[in-house]
């Protein structure tokens, strides 16, 4: 009998491709999502790529007796990958309060109550800002955490802390907090990608919706940083790649291969491109003329972040795939699609 995973924020970026992988490897799939930053229409893109519906429950994970009652009527879950959390550094910055209480109170009420069945499997949707800004590149596993440069990455640090302390007190409860970088792309079927509300957070789709007019410019945060053309050094990886590490680290949980209660993995290309290399790279793949300005830069970003990858290559067996290029196509491909429907 196949195995049912939950996927929180299953119907976002990141978590609706992670469901594409999971189906595709004969998972059974129940996804939590409360459509603040997502649409119901994603369901269909997931069924259109795998023949298959998943189950969907509107619920918002800070309703503490709404995830109590799921988990009563879903007494059978074997995993949780969890995605559910805000996620804009900046918006984070204006915005504390509502981080803390969604990205933490969440995490909790999940672990409260997963933590009590048979043989707990959990995958954490963490992030590379928990180092901060790094003192070596390219970053391992093993990088101080430093202060955090926003409240954002500070919930995932103490994200990571809870399940890590969890993990120590609980043992049955096996975990990996999955720290990746800066995921970019859509899925080659254009059926799903990312469908930001409002004014993207992130630099990629917001290249797309200048490329596609419907943003007049793209300002550059910042051209005086140390690096070679002045502006930010990210490690993009192909949001298709990252969803088939979350599956490879679900089964190594299932299928005990863990060396420890509480694992952490880097997941990145091991490559950093700059901001300008990316907006190089997209006009070559898509043929379009970017209109962008050097803008002040921005409170909370580091100058430089890409990783490490040898541990995630060596332990998981899994290595990042696809190119930047290839990335910006799909993603330009998806964005030319959501204009035109």
């Amino acid at each position: 009998m196949a195995k049912k995973i939950l996927v929180t924020g299953g119907l976002g970026f990141i978590g609706s491709h992670t469901v594409v992988e999971l189906q595709h490897k004969g998972f059974d799939v129940v996804i939590i999502d409360n459509l603040s930053n997502s649409s119901l229409s994603v369901l269909d893109g997931i069924e259109n790529i795998t023949g298959k519906l998943p189950e969907f429950e509107k619920l918002d994970l800070r309703d503490k007796p709404k995830v109590q009652a799921f988990f009563k009527k879903h007494n059978n879950i074997e995993g949780i990958i969890h995605f559910a959390a805000s996620k804009a550094v900046g918006e984070s910055v204006d915005k504390p309060l509502l981080y803390y209480e969604n990205n933490l109170t969440t995490l909790v009420y999940l672990l409260q109550e997963f933590g009590i069945m048979d043989s707990p499997n959990f995958i954490f949707s963490s992030s590379c800002t928990v180092y901060g800004q790094a003192n070596e590149l390219p970053i391992k596993e093993s990088a101080p955490i430093k202060p955090a440069e926003s409240p954002y990455g500070n919930t995932k640090q103490i994200g990571e802390e809870i399940i890590k302390d969890t993990c120590k007190a609980n043992s049955n409860l096996k975990a990996i907090a999955l720290r990746y970088f800066n995921p970019i792309g859509a899925h080659s079927s254009v059926h799903i990608g990312e469908l930001p509300i409002g004014v993207p957070q992130n630099l990629v789709p917001f290249i797309t919706q200048t490329a596609a007019g419907i943003r007049e410019q793209l300002s550059v945060f910042g051209n005086d940083y140390p690096t070679e053309d002045g502006t930010c050094i990210r490690d993009y990886i192909h949001v298709v790649d990252l969803a088939k590490a979350h599956v490879v680290a679900l089964e190594r949980l299932l299928n005990n291969e863990n060396k420890a209660h509480y694992e952490v993995f880097n997941l990145g290309t091991g490559k950093g491109s700059s901001v300008l290399e990316v907006i190089n790279s997209f006009e070559k793949v898509s043929g379009e003329t970017l209109n962008y300005k050097i803008a002040d830069r921005r409170e909370g970003d580091v100058i430089a972040a890409y990783a490490n990858t040898e541990k995630a290559n060596n332990e998981l067996g899994w290595t990042a795939k696809l190119s930047l290029d290839e990335a910006l196509l799909s993603a330009w491909n998806w964005q030319k699609k959501i204009t035109k429907d």
